[in-house]
């Protein structure tokens, strides 16, 4: 396309209007609204083409699986909370957590409970440390940070059972198909796994940081009291009342994580899976996680009714857990729409003529991470970034003779990125709206983290580039 360089002012609108206003919401309104007009060249045009787009990513099959996860999960947290769930689980946890480094040790332990999919992850363990941390001092960035680098770090590197592996796999099967290879795809996403620097680099970083007896508490509690919400006192003075009764957090929690991996066995098994392994890499997580909230849902509510829970209140702090998710729903409605209308002003194609194959081969996996990663920033979406520079990287492999398991997994090292740091992605925008932090605050604090693991794994890239 001849002026697909115009596909970088609406990422440029967002980032720029976020930094400005600390908010991130009417940065993706205008850049939106920029680029739909940049699309169809007037007023009413760019307007309509502003609503296709929202209404083409609302009717998206895979985008409305994970908006019902969101309210549904949303919901039952807010009914483990009126039962007093969230509360006796809390106490009875709190009892053997007295500092800083305890809580942030739980976060990690919880990890194989809960590693099929980011999100899910994220909103299972983010209420109850939420309610931990109002009893010790300790930053949210921190506790944030660790939750999210126990997350996007570790779950990319997992190469069965989670919501990453089939989609992974795919992306890899159509470079090598497209290049006629005669590589198993499976084989090669396997061999990627350890050439993934970001992640593993992030991972090792998230460990130190856990148990390191950094504070920053004062800045933090200080922000927190200027920016407390009024609106949400009586409902907050509700909740501390309820009687603490643990086994309502505790019965609905296991069942949840009973059913997601029964049912992923099962999908796995009706899409021709031999093994429980290539079971869980066959089947549709994301589908599987909607589906096992919901039944958890309605058992959980027979449940709250046998043991004599207030219907009423019951259902009203259904909505209410939901409705406390509107907010990155909505962004995340936004940043999909934003992403459809930079591929129709060309930025895959952008990305594709900038670079050139003269490059040495050496360089190839380290110039794809960055490059990646830059775009993974601005579209906050590791999905969105795999599939724009998967067939790129490979495409690059195959014509300077770079290593492709180590391209690949630059590839999947630049989503990762993206992922984790991006004020557009689903991980820090989850975890920001759960702990109640500013969103774009919050972003730029990991980001100062993120750009030394950035700077590590790129001269790794390098080094192992150049001798393999």
């Amino acid at each position: 396309m001849e002026h697909a360089w115009l596909s970088l002012i609406p990422f440029i609108i967002v980032i720029g209007l976020s930094i400005w206003l600390k908010k991130i919401l009417p940065g993706l309104v205008l850049g939106l609204l920029v680029g739909a007009l940049l699309v169809e060249f007037s007023v009413l045009g760019g307007s309509q083409e502003t609503v296709n787009y929202i209404v083409t990513t609302l009717s998206d099959e895979n985008n409305i699986k994970i908006i019902a996860f969101l309210y549904l999960f949303g919901g039952l947290i807010g009914m483990m909370n009126i039962s007093g769930g969230i509360k006796g689980f809390s106490e009875w946890i709190g009892g053997k957590i007295d500092s800083q480094r305890g809580l942030l040790s739980l976060i990690w332990l919880t990890l194989p409970f809960t590693f099929m999919m980011p999100m899910f992850r994220i909103m299972m363990i983010g209420p109850v440390v939420k309610s931990l941390m109002s009893e010790m001092k300790i930053s949210k960035r921190k506790v944030g940070f660790t939750m999210d680098v126990s997350t996007s770090s570790v779950i990319v590197l997992l190469p069965v059972a989670t919501a990453f592996v089939g989609f992974m796999v795919s992306l890899v099967e159509g470079g090598i198909q497209k290049h006629n290879l005669d590589m198993d795809p499976y084989q090669i996403f396997l061999l990627s796994i350890p050439f993934n620097f970001f992640a593993i680099v992030m991972l090792i970083i998230g460990l130190i940081r856990t148990f390191w007896s950094s504070s920053e508490k004062e800045v933090e509690k200080k922000k927190s009291n200027e920016e407390e919400s009024y609106h949400r006192k009586g409902i907050k003075k509700e909740l501390s009342m309820v009687k603490a009764q643990p086994w309502n957090l505790i019965v609905p929690l296991f069942l949840l994580l009973g059913l997601s991996l029964f049912l992923l066995w099962q999908d796995g098994v009706a899409k021709g899976a031999d093994t429980i392994f290539q079971a869980f890499s066959e089947a549709d997580a994301t589908f599987v996680m909607l589906l096992a909230v919901f039944i958890t849902l309605i058992i959980t509510f027979v449940f709250y009714m046998i043991r004599k829970q207030e219907l009423g209140e019951t259902i009203f702090h259904f909505f209410d857990g939901g409705n406390q998710l509107m907010q990155a729903i909505i962004l995340l409605v936004l940043v999909w729409a934003l992403s459809l209308v930079a591929e129709d002003l060309g930025f895959s194609q952008f990305i594709s003529s900038t670079l050139g194959s003269f490059l040495p081969s050496f360089t190839i996996p380290a110039i794809i991470f960055l490059l990646g990663s830059v775009v993974a920033y601005f579209i906050g979406s590791s999905w969105g970034t795999w599939g724009l520079f998967m067939p790129l990287g490979i495409a690059l492999a195959v014509s300077t003779g770079a290593s492709i398991p180590l391209t690949v997994g630059a590839v999947f090292a630049s989503g990762s990125f993206g992922a984790m740091t991006s004020p557009l992605g689903d991980t820090t925008i989850t975890t920001a709206s759960i702990l109640e932090m500013p969103l774009v605050d919050y972003a730029r604090y990991k980001l100062k983290i993120c750009s030394i693991g950035v700077g590590i794994a790129v001269g790794i890239y390098l080094a192992v580039g150049f001798f393999v």
